[in-house]
């Protein structure tokens, strides 16, 4: 009888170790998921001419993205843009815009509209995409990705305001947010595309 109660507590034991490492093991694994953070690689959009355009295509490139309206008070930023997408584009770098009409209207325009704007009054040469939502029930899926630490694996950030600028790195990971107002010929922007 002592032999069977041994062999029985012995059972039970060993099962309640074994689902403990088993619960241990799912923890970890959960945990894991959580924790591995995204590229902007896995992200296919369209450009304004309607056109796929494949974030994959600029791997070992640094990358700025930058939500871009034509109304605003910032918009003299597209001049800046441009003078530095045009001195560092063969140099590892790119500008990736995205017209957004979130903040005040300031982008009401089609995007054939935006298209037109945009060369004729800065000479932007640089990538733009169709017009997106940058916050809000129906921001679109880069732009979770650039704002959601869950994600991104950086940090949690809110577009404030139009011209916000991300920074990606060659391996397609978010290394920075720039405020608004922040110019991309600021030291903090240039010394990080030469560096």
């Amino acid at each position: 009888m002592k032999k069977i109660l041994f062999l029985a507590c012995s059972a039970v034991f060993f099962l309640s170790v074994q689902t403990q490492a088993q619960t241990s093991k799912n923890k970890l694994s959960k945990s894991d998921k959580a924790m591995t953070k995204e590229t902007i690689y896995q992200f296919k959009v369209e450009d304004l001419s309607g056109d796929t355009f494949d974030f994959a295509s600029l791997k070992g490139k640094k990358i700025l993205i930058v939500n871009t309206a034509s109304k605003c008070g910032l918009t003299p930023q597209y001049k800046d843009l441009e003078a530095v997408y045009k001195e560092y584009k063969d140099k590892g770098f790119v500008i990736v815009g995205f017209p957004a009409n979130n903040f005040a209207s300031q982008e009401p325009g089609t995007n054939k509209e935006i298209e037109t704007f945009c060369q004729q009054n800065y000479g932007v040469t640089f990538p733009m995409m169709n017009k997106v939502s940058v916050k809000g029930d129906d921001m679109c899926d880069v732009y979770k990705f650039l704002t959601q630490k869950s994600k991104n694996g950086l940090q949690d950030s809110e577009v404030e305001w139009n011209f916000q600028k991300y920074l990606i790195n060659e391996k397609g990971e978010l290394v920075k947010v720039i405020k608004p107002k922040t110019l991309v010929t600021e030291p903090e922007v240039i010394n990080w595309i030469k560096s």
